[in-house]
């Protein structure tokens, strides 16, 4: 980047919202001279500065990387509307923060992805950046656009705009990815000889050596490999032993979402919730040592300044050694006043000795609390069993220990769920207010947090169709209006912005056309409800001839070919077909920590598996 243009983005920032987002230079920033190593990556978040920066899979990524000496990692975020303006009128390309160099110079370009609402940003930091939109327009100058994270497991949306997908956990295949890039770099050979050379990695995929035909229903009808030398079947990556924690976390300019210190105590789920995208497809679990989490925090906090920091897992509670955990974290971080939070805790294994020593973690502030159904019935569907009975009874232990506000997380438009069991959504909640205004009179407070239920790929459910727009409306109009003459807080995501993640998760690659055209008309930050264009999706399925209905509302028949078939987490079909039919008798599955159902992942990673015992794996 010119001094030029240097000048010209000093200037931008003071006429931008929060100029913090752009400028870089953070406390533990990492920047290397250009010049000093030879593969230079930039990690994307296709989001604002604000959401991506806390995100823990890139910090992962980002120290990682910079620990090798010949590899130089740097950041980059999505700009805000008003920051895109400016750049986009002063013909400035999108840079990195580290170093304020062009994305079109760096050799390999990874793009996080999380949640499927941001891929309109994708395309438009490819273009901010200059860079051809499409794989099959780039040349063997431009960057390698690589992306991971949780909604690459259907990566057929975006086949057509990036030239390959790690599938799975990244802390190991990010080096093979860079060691391989950097032997074709001193090859001198063709970009098409670096894409197969990706494509020998397992857990990587590069959608264009591969051909897929479709039904004339609109169906897929085949997904296959152009060459012999490429597998059928990508399979996840996963790290046996999970390595150890980020601690050098980078400081932030600005106020974001989680200012915090972040350590993942555990990795993988084994409830088995029939509609846990996460659940599925992160088997199979592993967990971190007491004494490692001890030290992650204790580095965290030295190294950052921080006083609070998140124990994060998909159900922390059911690390084996929880109140240990939490035992002995108190006793090392009481005097310096440290907040500790667990913020993903489920009630089946809620003890009173377990919030005993949370009460000394965190006596203040909010609980949340997700039973996701209201009446036993749907709670069998889903697979959370739950007695109404010992719900309240954890509720009535929440309030005792001294918290005053609390937050149940629930799902409407579930499969096969009736008027009624939204009913009762609103009739379990005011007990819980009941309960509050018992134990702490008026000062208690309830909110009531709701999601619409999406159909997601390699689930149990992933067969159904969502329920309709009009009847989704409805079920949250009936909340909404009870919730308020309750006193109850509630709030919710427009069934409408749902849509789109809707059509993304569950979309084959014919999508990439509508992506595209819903960002030639507008579509930004589709996550954000005030910046969300209904018209500019609707727009985009007409101009390219696709039904937005067959993507949300049809169910699919238990023989159809999905469009992410290819993609294997390691869960078999077969297993997720047993459960589907499992959930429409009304049967459950207790943990399989308990009791193995097989549903595959030990076959699947069988030559992985730590034979030591001191690495636990959440599967008999």
């Amino acid at each position: 980047m010119t001094k030029l243009e240097r000048a010209q983005i000093d200037q931008i920032l003071y006429h931008v919202e929060k100029p913090g987002r752009y400028v870089g230079g953070e406390y533990n920033q990492i920047s290397k001279p250009w010049e000093s190593v030879d593969v230079h990556v930039a990690l994307a978040f296709p989001d604002i500065y604000d959401l991506g920066q806390p995100n823990l899979g890139l910090a992962i990524l980002y120290d990682i990387l910079n620990q090798q000496a010949n590899i130089s990692a740097e950041r980059v975020y999505a700009p805000w509307v008003d920051m895109e303006e400016a750049m986009r009128l002063h013909k400035l390309p999108l840079f990195s923060l580290e170093s304020k160099t062009p994305l079109s110079q760096f050799e390999i370009l990874g793009f996080s992805l999380p949640y499927e609402s941001i891929y309109t940003n994708v395309l438009n930091m490819l273009d901010l950046a200059g860079i051809p939109m499409l794989s099959m327009q780039r040349e063997i100058h431009h960057p390698l656009i690589i992306a991971g994270g949780q909604a690459c497991f259907n990566p057929e949306p975006m086949a057509d705009y990036v030239d390959a997908f790690v599938i799975g956990e990244g802390e190991e295949i990010i080096l093979e990815i860079t060691d391989a890039y950097r032997a074709w770099k001193s090859s001198g050979n063709s970009r098409s000889d670096l894409l197969l050379a990706l494509a020998q990695i397992q857990g990587t995929y590069v959608p264009s050596l591969y051909a897929v035909t479709y039904h004339e229903e609109g169906q897929v009808r085949s997904i296959k490999p152009l060459s012999d030398s490429v597998p059928e079947i990508i399979t996840k990556r996963i790290v046996a032993e999970l390595p150890k924690p980020v601690t050098h976390f980078i400081v932030p300019n600005v106020d974001i979402v989680h200012d915090r210190i972040a350590v993942e105590i555990m990795r993988g789920c084994t409830r088995g919730c029939r509609f846990c995208h996460a659940g599925m497809v992160n088997r199979p679990v592993r967990e971190r040592s007491v004494e490692e989490i001890l030290d992650a925090i204790d580095e965290g906090l030295a190294s950052t300044g921080y006083e609070s920091a998140s124990l994060l897992s998909l159900s922390s509670s059911d690390h084996t050694h929880i109140v240990d955990l939490v035992q002995q974290t108190y006793q090392r971080f009481a005097e310096k006043k440290v907040q500790v939070s667990l913020p993903s805790l489920r009630i089946a294994t809620f003890s009173v000795s377990l919030m005993d020593e949370l009460k000394d973690l965190k006596p203040a502030g909010g609980f949340t609390l997700a039973p996701e159904a209201a009446t036993e019935r749907m709670r069998a569907v889903i697979n959370k069993p739950l007695n109404e009975a010992d719900f309240l009874e954890t509720v009535r232990t929440v309030f005792e220990h001294g918290w005053l506000s609390l937050k149940l997380y629930f799902m409407i438009g579930l499969p096969s769920e009736e008027m009624e069991d939204v009913e009762a959504i609103l009739t379990l909640s005011k007990k819980v207010l009941s309960i509050g205004k018992q134990v702490k009179s008026n000062r208690v407070k309830v909110h009531i947090g709701l999601g619409s239920f999406i159909p997601k790929p390699h689930t149990p459910f992933q067969w159904y169709g969502s329920e309709q727009l009009d009847t989704l409306k409805e079920k949250i109009y009936f909340l909404k209006d009870g919730a308020r003459k309750s006193g109850i807080k509630l709030t919710y995501n427009s069934p409408e912005s749902t849509l789109v993640e809707m059509w993304l998760s569950r979309g084959d690659r014919r999508i990439g056309q509508v992506i595209y055209q819903a960002w030639k008309n507008g579509a930004r930050f589709d996550a954000w409800n005030d910046r969300f264009n209904k018209q500019a999706w609707l727009d985009a399925f007409a101009s390219v001839g696709l039904d937005p209905d067959f993507y949300s509302y049809r169910e699919r028949d238990l023989n159809e070919l999905l469009p992410w078939e290819h993609i294997s987490t390691g869960v078999r079909k077969q297993f997720l077909k047993r459960d589907l039919l499992a959930s429409q008798a009304g049967e459950t599955r207790e943990d399989c920590r308990e009791n193995c159902f097989y549903c595959g992942i030990l076959d699947s990673f069988a030559d992985v598996r730590p034979s030591t015992s001191e690495v636990y794996w959440g599967c008999p």
